[in-house]
């Protein structure tokens, strides 16, 4: 099976019971998210080798998150212990028309303070295929973005694959670097890049060609523009309400235009790490080399059964994203 690299922050998820609102909180459940593992442990269920590169302070918290990656049969091998904190996420799920919200808590995280040339990069590569990033990561901190590019320099150097989910977050990027200054040069070595037409746009200054479809058109600029990259691809969301989305995907590669179906979720038990889940079902089943529309159908499974599934991580099988990519999302009971 193929090998993967993963570097980003896995954060000590904390969310009330049920659809509680953060201000009536007064117990929180305790798990652990983070959009790079998120795909690490999706990938280590599924049989391939994943490794996580991050740091964690060396205090009970950074030890179960440790733990906890462990678990799910990931390499913590150049995981670093040091800093001074864990960084903290705040999940309130959302119901009807009220939307689900995060409140991070990760300014000054042990990962959000990792200095650059701290990581053996040629050791905590080795062996790999792939190595995966986020726009998120890269949000965090200039140190992170900094270590970041030096992983994804060393992975293109040593010959792996990069994945990129592009995707980051609107609160963070306020170390004075605007996202396009920051993301573009790093995406540019991509050979998968998940991203949207708005991306190509804010990122890339990219404009789709007059009467031709957005996301079709940018992705196919964004292939000519950097030839090492070979597929782009996104998901498309129709929200009804909090607990009722349809979700598609589509990807563009040298044969052009692929698109699926929807999915309707309903009703959604937990959104987050849906994005993850995609990227690590797209990873597997190239790396199965399943042919491209297959891949992308396999992908969307596991996006949406990840809705079905509390917390950050895709606790699925192969079979079960398998049984609902040809088309079998009756949920019958299984003896």
């Amino acid at each position: 099976m193929p090998a993967i690299v993963t570097f980003g922050e896995l954060m000590m998820r904390l969310s009330p019971p049920g659809v509680e609102r953060l201000e009536q909180a007064r117990e929180f459940g305790i798990s652990f998210g983070g959009v790079e593992a998120n795909v690490a442990v999706a990938l280590a269920r599924w049989g391939w080798q994943a490794r996580h590169v991050t740091r964690f302070p060396d205090s009970p918290l950074g030890l179960q998150a440790v733990q906890y990656l462990r678990s799910h049969g990931v390499d913590c091998s150049q995981v670093l212990l040091g800093g001074e904190r864990m960084g903290l996420y705040f999940i309130e799920t959302g119901a009807m028309s009220r939307a689900a919200r995060v409140v991070y808590d990760r300014a000054g995280s042990a990962f959000a303070t990792l200095e650059p040339g701290r990581i053996p990069w040629d050791a905590a590569l080795a062996g790999a295929d792939w190595f995966h990033w986020s726009g998120v990561t890269a949000g965090i901190s200039a140190a992170a973005a900094a270590c970041c590019m030096e992983g994804i320099q060393a992975a293109r150097r040593l010959g792996l694959r990069v994945s990129c989910d592009i995707h980051y977050r609107s609160n963070l990027f306020r170390y004075g670097a605007a996202p396009a200054e920051v993301l573009r040069p790093m995406a540019a070595e991509s050979t998968l890049l998940l991203a949207s037409a708005e991306h190509a746009e804010q990122l890339f200054g990219l404009a789709p060609e007059p009467g031709a479809d957005a996301f079709a058109s940018c992705a196919q600029q964004l292939m000519r523009q950097y030839p090492g990259l070979r597929y782009v691809a996104e998901t498309q969301r129709e929200s009804q309400s909090a607990s009722h989305h349809r979700l598609s995907a589509r990807m563009a590669h040298a044969g052009g235009l692929l698109e699926t179906g929807a999915h309707t979720l309903l009703p959604i038990v937990d959104r987050i790490g849906s994005g993850d889940a995609f990227a690590a079902g797209l990873l597997y089943a190239l790396g199965a080399d399943a042919p491209p529309q297959a891949a992308l159908e396999f992908a969307l499974a596991a996006a949406a059964l990840k809705h079905s599934i509390p917390g950050d991580a895709l606790l699925a099988t192969v079979l079960e994203v398998q049984t609902l990519a040809d088309g079998d999302g009756s949920g019958k009971l299984i003896r």
